[in-house]
């Protein structure tokens, strides 16, 4: 796996259209976390041989920053799956981070394109293992098989929910994939995201959501990335620069989280390693292991998102 780019944060995760000039210059210039320029839905069956070659350059010329940097091919149900990854990974440089394999079904599907990848990255001139997997639970089958999916290569970065096209898969009545469904008593996709998040956890991968369609509606939006957020989700897709700034906000710590966890870590080290205890209090709660190994992962997502402890 890309060791560079496996642990920076994906809080959001911007899709750039492969096949347009205009939206491939302004890529960089938007402030998400992740940025995956597409060569599947968004680019038209007549538009997918050319933009190989338009998303190399891209790639290579443009100036990407420190963000993860991702290209996202066709499924291998299709013809173009081979040449997405010989031209754009042959071409790109190693300023790409990762490919993503959508619809994925099986296992063996991630490693095909494990083993394409090594090919590839030997005959371009790329270190063995540079480019990263990230791959999209989007059917049935898929969801199935996510926890062999999940554990199919050491490539694999992450994984990613696919709202729309699971919809469709699973014969839902609706036509508006990744919105709440007012007619259901609750989360009609609660099940499907706790399997995807246990099967990446237990793989040690970032676990995303997908995207939510009604780009106008911010409000909305934050409020419907609470259902994955409060689930321990790392991010979620973005198709508007809009979608960008909210989504990083919800998939953050705040600055009192942050802090607090901290203090707990604090008060657990000088109660283990100085008064000989296993727990002890912590203002009106008990602390204890288990406390300290949730801090550390606030910890931890809290510095992926930039944030810094203030002083006591």
């Amino acid at each position: 796996m890309g060791q560079r780019s496996k642990d920076l944060p994906r809080r959001s995760c911007l899709s750039v259209p492969g096949s347009s000039d205009r939206f491939l210059e302004k890529g960089p210039t938007i402030a998400a976390d992740m940025t995956f320029l597409d060569l599947e839905d968004s680019v038209a069956p007549s538009e997918k041989v050319g933009a190989r070659q338009k998303v190399a350059e891209a790639v290579r010329k443009l100036d990407w920053g420190d963000r993860v940097l991702c290209v996202r091919i066709n499924a291998w149900d299709t013809r173009w799956t081979y040449g997405d990854v010989i031209e754009v990974v042959g071409n790109a440089g190693e300023r790409l981070d990762e490919v993503m394999l959508p619809k994925v079904q099986s296992a063996s599907e991630v490693e095909a394109l494990d083993m394409l990848l090594t090919q590839v990255e030997a005959n371009s001139g790329l270190p063995l293992g540079h480019i990263g997997i990230e791959a999209q639970i989007e059917t049935t089958r898929g969801l199935i098989n996510v926890e062999e999916i999940c554990a199919a290569s050491s490539r694999l970065e992450a994984i990613i929910f696919g709202p729309a096209d699971f919809a469709a898969s699973m014969e839902m009545p609706v036509l508006t994939g990744g919105v709440q469904i007012a007619d259901y008593p609750g989360d009609h996709f609660h099940y499907v995201f706790s399997k995807i998040l246990m099967a990446g956890r237990a793989n040690g991968l970032q676990v995303i959501d997908g995207p939510f369609l009604k780009i106008r509606e911010l409000d909305q939006l934050r409020e419907y990335c609470m259902r994955t957020r409060v689930l321990g989700y790392d991010g979620k897709w973005c198709l508007h620069p809009d979608q960008v700034t909210v989504i990083n906000e919800v998939f953050s710590p705040t600055q009192e989280q942050f802090d607090k966890a901290w203090d707990i870590l604090d008060a657990y080290r000088r109660a283990t390693e100085e008064e000989g205890k296993g727990a002890v209090m912590f203002g009106d709660e008990m602390i204890d292991e288990a406390s300290r190994k949730m801090a550390i992962k606030f910890v931890a997502r809290g510095e992926r998102s930039g944030l810094r402890r203030r002083s006591s």
